[in-house]
């Protein structure tokens, strides 16, 4: 059975997927909840989520900010698909795939008549073209009965502008609101499949109980000539044609009346909605005066929404190309940067094992240690880019363990000495006193200051005078642990320092992958915090790796995020 999940629409994390199972979960700003919300207008314990029976129930921890689903502050409320979770400035949209199904269900749902069936002897009794679409009042008569036209289309362009996951989700939830809006019993949008030039059943809707697995009849013969001539129909009433014979299946369907509209985009026909009303088969069969079917002033709503749905899908279509393209795009560069980062340092480990089988022909010792001291550098840059690309890979929760920050920083300071020594840079190690233990992730940390350490080394290296400082801190005001990475190099010119933390932006040309400032930012905002940059040209730069202060231990388990 596939799980719901919350898809983070806009925010810091946008993107980020969470699955929810049968346990609740924790959302907040916290890094202890299950699903952390980096936002400063969330509260750190700001709400739950958890399976109640078939529903999943938000509901609000007495929160700062309130939380708001479709726009309406709740305390508890039970989630539907589709509906968008404001927490603070972070937009999140609730998707319940195990209740997913109507692409692959419409098609069952639907009978598509061939052409030329005996069955189907629909007899149209207007046709309107896309000019006609304009919204009409309707009679006094009718506006007893007729939902407000404006107030319709509003709610509709809404609905097809509504973030969502799919564009399943979208024409659903546009077609039962259509369905209702023109006092239908049932409803299909169809659409023209961009390869293959087939029109197919894409989802379907139903305001009334119907038979189990009966199956609802659309007249290919009325399909196509909306598709043929791009104007909006409507069949008259069956029980009232003389040319329906009892026996028909479409009749036996119920079918009383249908319109029938297309669904124009900017530059081709995307497909039609199809709408019917329906009556039992044994009333139909029983003398009793006609009652109201479909208006012209429904059709010429029907064909505005036609209009406004094909523009729906017209952009999910050059959107899903858009992201298609930019995925091939994104992938051509990372393949390309990565190709070129481990061909140099393939080049360095050729060049040392060079060095070694020259040492070993001639019996010379030295030449034999200076070759394997390039492959082993070589050999860290390679477990170092493999580490960084691991990292920033998947999204994962930290290991959380109780530890002594400064412990691990003095871990850092160690493995680089070595560096700064070959790179002639006076590296400093000016821990705070009584820093107390704290829960965080030793190792992830280790990575984030090892990284910051070596652009810094890397930064200075060559300058007169080069030292790089390493400081620890615990910021008692706001109660967050800190380290700062500061060095005397050249410093970061303005436009660099937006594009820094951005993937395989590297201010260090062959030398660098471009992740190790990703990696690093991405650690910190796993345990809630962030990394600020000072920096000044001629002056040196200083990053500061700050987070939240957990003094308790971590409760195993968590909220599961995909990428």
């Amino acid at each position: 059975m596939k799980n719901a999940s919350l898809l983070v629409v806009e925010g810091v994390e946008q993107g980020a997927r969470f699955e929810l199972g049968d346990r609740p979960l924790a959302m907040g700003r916290d890094a202890r909840n299950d699903i952390r919300i980096l936002d400063s207008e969330v509260s750190r314990n700001h709400a739950t989520i958890q399976r109640v029976k078939d529903n999943f129930v938000l509901t609000d921890r007495n929160s700062s900010n309130g939380t708001r689903v479709n726009g309406n502050t709740i305390r508890s409320h039970a989630l539907v698909d589709g509906d968008q979770i404001q927490l603070g400035n972070t937009l999140l949209l609730f998707s319940d795939a195990s209740r997913e199904g109507w692409k692959e269900n419409a098609a069952d749902r639907v009978n598509l008549l061939r052409r030329h069936d005996p069955a189907d002897r629909s007899s149209i009794v207007t046709h309107m073209g896309q000019e006609h679409a304009e919204v009409v009042t309707p009679s006094k008569d009718e506006a007893a009965d007729s939902p407000n036209s404006l107030s319709v289309l509003y709610r509709i362009a809404e609905e097809v502008a509504r973030p969502s996951s799919s564009l399943e989700q979208s024409l659903q939830r546009t077609l039962d609101l259509t369905v209702s809006a023109v006092f239908a019993d049932r409803g299909c949008v169809l659409l023209t499949d961009p390869q293959s030039g087939e029109i197919r059943p894409q989802v379907t809707s139903q305001r009334i109980a119907g038979i189990p697995g009966a199956r609802m009849p659309i007249s290919r013969t009325i399909v196509d000539y909306v598709l043929k001539s791009s104007q909006g129909v409507r069949t008259t009433d069956a029980q009232h044609d003389s040319r329906f014979d009892p026996t028909d299946s479409i009749f036996q369907a119920g079918i009383r009346e249908a319109m029938c509209v297309p669904m124009q985009g900017r530059h081709q026909l995307m497909g039609v909605i199809y709408v019917d009303i329906t009556t039992p088969a044994d009333s139909l069969l029983m003398p009793r005066e006609k009652t109201s079917g479909f208006r012209e002033d429904q059709l010429r709503l029907l064909i505005a929404i036609g209009r406004q749905t094909a523009l729906a899908v017209e952009n999910h279509r050059y959107q899903h190309a858009f992201v298609k393209a930019e995925r091939m795009a994104a992938m051509g560069q990372t393949i390309a940067t990565l190709s070129h980062h481990i061909k140099n340092i393939l080049q360095g480990v050729r060049g040392g094992s060079y060095l070694i089988d020259m040492g070993l022909n001639d019996h010379n010792e030295e030449l034999v240690r200076k070759g394997w001291h390039v492959v082993e550098k070589n050999q860290n840059r390679i477990y170092n880019l493999v580490m960084d690309m691991l990292t920033f890979s998947k999204e994962r929760k930290p290991a959380y363990q109780q530890a002594q920050l400064n412990e691990t920083v003095h871990d850092v300071f160690e493995l680089m000495q070595a560096r700064a020594v070959e790179c002639s840079v006076d590296l400093r190690f000016e821990p705070a006193s009584n820093l107390p233990l704290s829960t965080f992730d030793p190792e992830g940390i280790h990575r984030a200051i090892l990284n910051i350490v070596t652009n810094a080394i890397d930064a200075v290296e060559g300058s007169d005078h080069a030292t790089v400082k390493i400081e620890t801190g615990l910021d008692t005001e706001s109660d967050m642990f800190w380290v700062a990475v500061a060095d005397n190099g050249p410093g970061i010119v303005e436009d660099q320092l937006q594009r820094i933390f951005n993937v395989f932006e590297s201010t260090k040309g062959a030398r660098g992958t471009g992740l190790g400032l990703a990696v690093s930012q991405k650690i910190i905002r796993e345990h809630g915090g962030e990394i600020n940059v000072e920096s000044r040209l001629g002056e040196g730069s200083r990053f500061v790796l700050a987070w939240p202060r957990l003094e308790d231990a971590m409760p195993a388990g968590g909220g599961q995020t995909l990428s």
